[in-house]
């Protein structure tokens, strides 16, 4: 079995670090792509970074455990839609039910008077995740989240208790047939690096219960 854990926007495979030390501690091999490393070669919007994504994930002969935070949840959810024979287990943490255009446009504005120097920090130019962020507006995750069938946990941060990623986890967890929802304490949208450790726990039990030859 594979696992994946997919980062979110504002982020790259560091942002795994510590739930990828605590998984390897308990003797599971994950591994971490950096979304904007394998689009390199293609201009960067989503439908090239999910056809990138999807063609990372194809090259494993295996079955996967996907684990996807916010923009890769939503990466999650497209390639489980498309190849549900791949996917053993998928975890969506903060991942939107519905796109949020309103925000992602205000969040545009903001990241337009943003220095460059923040972007490179993600390992992205700053023009390519404007454009990333446009090319999502349209996307529709309620058409393809009910086909799910693979065994599903939704996570959420406690923090986001009042905001649209706790409802739409709620949503997730409703829409999915027999998915589970666990709220991660003292941790917000960054669920990753807030409680790396309370996180990679819920992970390992989650894969156990579901995989128990997991490595």
């Amino acid at each position: 079995m594979i696992n994946i854990l997919v980062h979110g926007l504002g982020q790259n495979e560091k942002s795994w670090n510590e739930v990828k030390n605590q998984l390897n501690n308990s003797g599971i091999n994950v591994e971490t792509p950096n979304l904007f490393s394998i689009v390199k070669n293609y201009q960067v919007n989503y439908e090239n970074m999910y056809k990138t994504f999807a063609d990372y994930c194809n090259s494993f002969n295996e079955k996967i455990n996907l684990v996807g935070l916010s923009l890769g949840g939503i990466l999650a959810i497209d390639y489980i839609a498309e190849f549900p024979e791949k996917v053993n287990s998928i975890i969506l943490i903060g991942t939107p039910y519905e796109i949020p255009k309103t925000i992602f446009t205000i969040q545009n504005i903001i990241y337009k008077f943003m220095p460059k120097r923040i972007f490179e920090k993600m390992g992205c130019p700053k023009k390519d995740i404007i454009r990333l962020l446009d090319s999502m507006k349209n996307l529709s995750v309620p058409d393809k989240v009910p086909s799910i069938k693979s065994n599903t946990l939704i996570i959420c941060g406690e923090k986001e208790k009042d905001n649209i990623n706790m409802k739409s986890a709620k949503q997730l967890n409703k829409v999915i047939k027999n998915s589970k929802f666990k709220i991660i304490e003292n941790a917000g949208h960054e669920v990753n690096i807030d409680n790396p450790k309370v996180l990679s726990n819920v992970i390992y039990d989650f894969w156990k219960d579901n995989d128990k030859d997991i490595r």
